[in-house]
């Protein structure tokens, strides 16, 4: 076998773009050997975050104003893929807070600097669960309470993000126009959120720790409060309609006109098809050595498993380039300020097949890796694990395929997840 080679974009790469890539590849011998430990603790080490920090690899997606690599999502998404090749784990905390620092585009600058000013700032948030987690004005800010789920990388972060349902002063719900909600997101530092403990006790993706956390009667300063999820008006946009311009977006780079939905499809479908990359490079390094007992055949001379590894190889290629090819050519968009819809639909049903397509496979080199692949410590078993715990995420919802389906049929989709 050749020796592992960082897993570089195509010829259009920028030295940027191949320098940030081999930092993340340089990582995975570290990232490889604290695997278990990371999926035992249910967190991050202290040796990986301070070597995650070095790299910059939380600041990827702050804006330059803040100390920020400002990357094109391009990148940002092999960087994560190459993380994922390490541990899951770490390469998901990284694609989740990236999406929370883009919060700093749209917040005073004053906060901003205090949000993610430390060199070690990482800012963690996760889904409301339901409408109890409510915001009321209050002189000078705001008064939350509530309670979410998900809030994956929390135990390593310094502020947490906290999704809260708008009230009025007489604590009554807001709707919009339309009958929705009205939202806002806060930012709170970590030591004000009470987590609950045993709350993340799951089959995959353990490193994360993605903890539940509640507040009650908390007041936030009107400075840390922002669009809801760093969502901008113009980002959910339907096909048709207008431009919308959004007020609080103080950072005009067109990183900005990307949403952090986008950030979290490009992000999370990285994270699958690093695992996936990962997986298939142990199976044929084993199938250069193993000969199945019973058999007398090496796996190398089965006609099976060579047409297989051929298969997996077409699967993570495609996925990876069609994601490559589209993220780049949405960046193009930004040149003229907003994002296509077309590109926006083709980005959610590229991202969603890419951790389906990542998640097959996984499931054939374990299968084909026989009883080798059960043992923990080896390369399959936790590999197995952390993917399926991808796939049964949001962002590989198979209803993403019906609302892409809807599109090309000239039906009008749900916008929530493009």
């Amino acid at each position: 076998m050749e020796e592992k080679k960082p897993m570089s974009g195509t010829s259009s790469g920028t030295g940027i773009e191949q320098g940030w890539i081999s930092r993340a590849h340089a990582l995975r011998p570290l990232l490889e050997s604290a695997g278990p430990q990371i999926d035992a603790g249910c967190e991050l080490p202290a040796d990986v975050l301070d070597a995650l920090f070095e790299a910059r690899l939380f600041r990827m997606l702050l804006p330059h104003t803040f100390g920020g690599a400002e990357l094109e999502p391009a990148t940002f998404f092999q960087v994560v893929s190459e993380i994922a090749a390490g541990d899951a784990s770490a390469a998901w905390c990284i694609s989740q807070s990236a999406g929370c620092s883009m919060s700093a585009a749209y917040m005073d600058p004053a906060a901003a600097h205090r949000v993610f000013g430390d060199a070690r700032a990482a800012v963690a948030w996760g889904y409301s669960l339901g409408p109890q987690c409510r915001a009321t004005p209050v002189k000078g800010g705001w008064q939350i309470s509530g309670t979410w789920g998900f809030g994956s990388g929390n135990r390593h972060a310094t502020w947490i993000g906290a999704h809260c349902h708008r009230t009025d002063e007489a604590g009554q719900l807001l709707q919009d126009a339309h009958g929705r909600p009205m939202e806002r997101t806060m930012l709170i530092p970590r030591s004000s959120v009470t987590i609950k403990e045993g709350t993340w006790k799951v089959v995959g993706l353990r490193g994360t720790g993605s903890d539940t956390y509640t507040v009650a009667d908390l007041f936030v300063p009107a400075e840390f409060s922002l669009v809801p999820r760093a969502t901008a008006r113009d980002h959910h946009l339907g096909e048709d309609a207008e431009p919308e311009l959004e007020p609080e977006r103080r950072e005009q780079g067109p990183l900005y006109r990307f949403s952090p939905m986008n950030v979290y499809q490009a992000g999370f479908s990285a994270v699958g098809l690093g695992i996936a990359r990962a997986t298939l490079d142990a199976f044929i390094e084993l199938a250069t050595k193993k000969t199945p007992s019973g058999t007398g055949n090496p796996l190398r001379d089965d006609a099976w498993i060579q047409s297989r590894i051929a298969l997996s190889e077409a699967r993570l290629e495609s996925a990876r380039a069609w994601i490559l090819s589209i993220l780049r050519e949405m960046w193009q968009d930004c040149a003229g300020g907003r994002l296509s819809f077309d590109s926006r639909v083709r980005l959610r049903l590229a991202s969603t097949y890419a951790i389906h397509e990542a998640r097959e496979v996984v499931s054939t080199a374990y299968a084909d890796a026989g009883a080798t692949a059960i043992f923990e410590g080896g390369p399959f078993e936790r590999r197995l694990r952390d993917m399926n715990a991808v796939s049964q995420q949001i962002q590989a919802n198979f209803a993403h395929l019906q609302t892409v389906g809807q599109y090309y049929l000239g039906l009008k989709p749900g916008l929530r997840y493009i």
